[in-house]
């Protein structure tokens, strides 16, 4: 039974030997997970229930957490998929006319343990200096060697396949259908504000992880949507063969974790980044000039530049450490971005994206 655990101790434990305490909130339960950092001021709602968090914990660098509570409707999805949630302090008063729970409810709930109290400017240069490392959260277990010792043996991001967690089971339309151009959405995970940016361009249809290419192409889409989501994109080999059966036929374009199954099946690689990308203040240069976006992003792989063929062009890069935020393959009609356009949470230089799919995909559309 989930029990309110303000005075609760709890202990976070990471693989290379650091160990913090601090004070447990939402559900009474351990927790394992990779430990990242989001650098957003705001939008921890989002941060919670971005399904691309799945098999992470999130360490939020703001300091104040939870004050203006937890809004109906504001979610990315219908579960929370961190694995854990840590903060500086906890807010368990809300200040907004519309919210209607605390952050510590809305965690036991889903029964998602959290722990505040903890210096998180530490934490976060630590993980800064050694990677995204692989971490255990418990209010039960008191020795310290033991939590160690289950943080390195516990299950990280690399070689996993989360999605099949995430997706949905079966096809469904999202939004209302209008007569519009037909968008197929692969469900890798994707966030409720992408397709809703989507559905108000598309009759929109959302499929599970596991459609076949067949299916697909049976219903004779105008454009083939890969969206965002958590683990390895190497992982996902089913994932990929299926999109290689539809590459040139049908125009594709991808989000995040989608990004990097299309460039994958364009014959390019991705690495896992040292601490990964995870907030709402990314620089985001256009290759072709001098424009600058600044994105939300959450992710913790990328694309090797070094392995795209020739006939694949990088359209954007990112600021901070140069690395692949874009593609684009006018022969083979496809593109792709590795950060969030829709901005849910972060700022909206980029939503304008979604126009310019719709005009990629469609140059001969008249409504």
């Amino acid at each position: 039974m989930s029990t309110v655990n303000k005075h609760r101790t709890a202990i976070l434990a990471l693989e290379d030997g650091l160990v913090l305490e601090g004070k447990a909130f939402g559900y009474d339960v351990d927790a394992e997970g990779e430990l990242v950092f989001n650098t957003a001021m705001t939008g921890y709602q989002e941060v919670l229930t971005d399904p691309s968090y799945k098999g992470q914990m999130v360490v939020m660098t703001y300091p104040h957490i939870g004050n203006y509570g937890v809004v109906d409707g504001d979610e990315e999805s219908n579960n929370i998929w961190v694995e854990a949630f840590i903060v500086k302090e906890l807010c368990r008063k809300f200040y907004k006319y519309n919210s209607q729970k605390d952050v510590d409810t809305y965690l036991r709930e889903y029964k998602i343990p959290g722990i505040e109290g903890i210096d998180t400017r530490f934490l976060t240069r630590h993980i800064r200096k050694n990677g995204s490392l692989k971490a255990v959260i418990s209010s039960v277990e008191k020795n310290r060697d033991v939590l160690v010792d289950r943080a390195k043996e516990s299950s990280g991001l690399e070689g996993r396949d989360l999605v099949k967690d995430v997706s949905c089971k079966s096809s469904f339309h999202f939004g209302e259908k209008r007569n519009k151009p037909l968008c197929i959405a692969y469900d890798l995970g994707g966030k409720r504000a992408i397709f809703n940016q989507l559905s108000e361009r598309f009759d929109l249809e959302i499929v599970p992880c596991t459609e076949s290419a067949e299916a697909v192409l049976d219903k004779n889409p105008n454009l083939v949507f890969l969206s965002n989501g958590p683990g390895d994109p190497s992982a996902l080999d089913y994932v990929i063969s299926n999109i290689k059966k539809i590459l040139g036929k049908i125009p594709i374009v991808g989000i995040c974790l989608g990004h990097q199954i299309l460039a994958q099946v364009l014959g390019g690689k991705t690495y896992k980044l040292k601490f990964g990308h995870h907030g709402v203040n990314h620089p985001v240069r256009k290759t072709s000039g001098r424009q600058v976006d600044i994105t939300s992003q959450n992710h913790s792989f990328s694309v090797d530049l070094n392995t795209l063929p020739k006939n694949v062009e990088v359209t954007h890069l990112n600021l901070n450490d140069m690395t692949c935020e874009g593609l684009i393959s006018e022969e083979l009609r496809v593109c792709s971005v590795q950060y969030h356009p829709e901005a849910s949470p972060g700022p909206h230089d980029a939503r304008k994206l979604f126009d310019y799919f719709f005009d990629f995909c469609l140059p001969d559309y008249k409504p």
